[in-house]
């Protein structure tokens, strides 16, 4: 155990080190929390709006922070620095791939929580719009953030 420790890279920024957004759970935690509070406190029919609408506002919770990351640190790079080595993270490539994968995600997530909302009013359209085109739209999201860092080094490379 001593020796993992002694040998493990110091010079890897813990995940959000720096960064106004710190990461992107903390949010994510807090938000999981107030809908806690709100269950626990809030009467029957004073909930009836939370169960409707939570999915359309977590996600729309999800979009806001990870676009709004685009501010400060983009969410994607707190992670991305977990796997790149340290000499590139001020790079121009290594910062513009993580403000396109972190719009792309959020992007993924404002569109969701529109699909959101008329899944609500048309039950007969719910799984379509609740569950089919979403996870259709994160498996790209994933298939885009495995493909689009390594298109950029390539083309990087040759130029």
């Amino acid at each position: 155990m001593a020796q993992q420790s002694a040998t493990r890279d110091r010079t890897a920024a813990p995940v959000g080190y720096g960064s106004v957004f710190l990461s992107f759970a903390p949010w994510i935690a807090v938000f999981f929390a107030v809908i806690c509070v709100l269950a626990l406190t809030l009467g029957r029919q004073q909930l009836l709006w939370l169960e409707t609408y939570a999915q359309v506002i977590a996600n729309g919770v999800i979009a806001v922070v990870a676009l709004g990351s685009l501010f400060f640190q983009p969410f994607t790079e707190q992670y991305a620095r977990r796997s790149a080595p340290p000499e590139v993270w001020d790079s121009p490539l290594f910062k513009h791939v993580n403000r396109v994968l972190t719009a792309v995600w959020g992007a993924v997530f404002a569109v969701i929580t529109v699909l959101g909302r008329p899944a609500t009013r048309t039950p007969s359209g719910s799984d379509w719009l609740n569950w089919v085109l979403p996870v259709a739209l994160l498996a790209w999201a994933v298939n885009f953030t495995r493909r689009y860092p390594e298109s950029q080094r390539g083309r990087a490379l040759a130029s």
